[in-house]
């Protein structure tokens, strides 16, 4: 598997922005289907937006508006773009690979992914 680097995350107010990214050394990530999940202490890891190889996008319902997955057609590289930042948004971010594909209106779900990040702190403070 190839190793999902991710970057981009830091310490924030409420109501900024963030832009993450993920790059997969030698790899066209639209060829796969890639995905963002968080998990912040003591909490379910919660999958954020996702990304197949048709283009197709879906964002969690929590970050419906605000967050913005996108992937250009030969790059390496996925981004997930944060804005409107709220403190329960404070977590470590994944990325993650696989090959299941992006359905509108269905819970992205970790087990349908393989290959995963180590992961880019993001913390928002009030």
């Amino acid at each position: 598997q190839v190793p999902l680097v991710e970057s981009g995350g830091g310490s924030v107010q409420a109501g900024g922005s963030l832009k993450l990214s993920c790059t997969a050394s030698g790899l066209t990530v639209r060829h796969y289907s890639m995905a963002w999940f968080r998990q912040a202490p003591g909490e379910q890891r919660e999958g954020v937006a996702a990304i197949d190889t048709s283009g197709t996008t879906i964002v969690g319902d929590s970050v419906a508006g605000r967050f913005t997955v996108s992937a250009p057609d030969t790059s390496n590289t996925v981004y997930l773009e944060m804005n409107s930042l709220k403190p329960e948004d404070t977590a470590m971010y994944y990325c993650a690979q696989g090959w299941h594909p992006v359905i509108a209106g269905t819970p992205i779900r970790s087990q349908d992914f393989t290959n995963w990040g180590q992961g880019t702190q993001v913390t928002v403070s009030s």
